[in-house]
């Protein structure tokens, strides 16, 4: 393995880590399900999220907007990967706002999920996002 490849692995690691523990952040009181996200830099920084629910459900913030959001309000605008960590067996992909939002934020990025049991599948953000509509469109 390439001294490169050696490091990708390790980031990776340390950012499907992030969202596991960003994972117990989270406030679902009336849904109960908890998603992590962690979203890493171009310089190398990550920022931490979980989801944050309302009573009113379409007041509810996913995990990786939530992460997306304290990035760029420090001023942050590359970004690399997210990760995204669920409660459930099954990987639980961004829904359709928070792929629109991380594609006018951060384009086509890498996309980390990780399963309760800690398995992963990565993808870049086209391969959720096909066909996007940005600010080619205008």
């Amino acid at each position: 393995m390439s001294d490169h490849k050696k490091t990708a692995a390790v980031a990776d690691s340390v950012l499907k880590t992030a969202a596991l523990s960003a994972r117990a952040l989270a406030i679902a009181p009336y849904s109960g399900f908890r998603v992590g996200a962690a979203l890493s830099t171009a310089d190398g920084k990550t920022y931490e999220a979980g989801n944050i629910e309302s009573s009113s459900y379409s007041l509810t913030l996913c995990a990786e907007r939530v992460a997306l959001f304290k990035a760029l309000s420090e001023g942050e605008r590359a970004f690399e990967t997210i990760a995204i960590a669920s409660d459930t067996e099954e990987f639980c992909s961004p829904c359709g706002a928070c792929r629109q939002v991380l594609w006018d934020y951060a384009r086509d990025i890498r996309v980390i999920l990780v399963n309760r049991a800690g398995d992963t599948r990565e993808m870049p953000l086209s391969d959720l996002l096909p066909h996007a509509f940005d600010d080619r469109m205008f």
